[in-house]
């Protein structure tokens, strides 16, 4: 008997937090991993999304330093931003 597909982006995989060293990970399964581009060593982003959910990203060092300047340009631009904005 066949399992029932499910539509893309419904599909659900169950990890495990196991004890790793002194620490807690999770354990990627290879498909997983190959479908976020990852290999060992490489760094992962997760980001929190509304309602809980988390979005894992292959981490992008050029857009982590982006996102610094941008951030401070938003804060230094403050008042400015906000008066657009209207």
């Amino acid at each position: 008997m066949n399992k029932p597909e499910k539509p893309a982006g419904e599909q659900a995989m169950v990890l495990q937090v196991r004890k790793i060293g002194n620490s807690v990970g999770i354990i990627l399964p290879k498909e997983l991993l190959a479908r976020l581009k990852l290999a060992e060593g490489d760094k992962l982003t997760v980001v929190e999304q509304p309602e809980g959910a988390f979005k894992l990203t292959p981490h992008d060092d050029l857009h982590e330093r982006t996102m610094v300047i941008a951030r401070k340009a938003m804060k230094q631009y403050a008042n400015a931003l906000r008066e657009l904005a209207k």
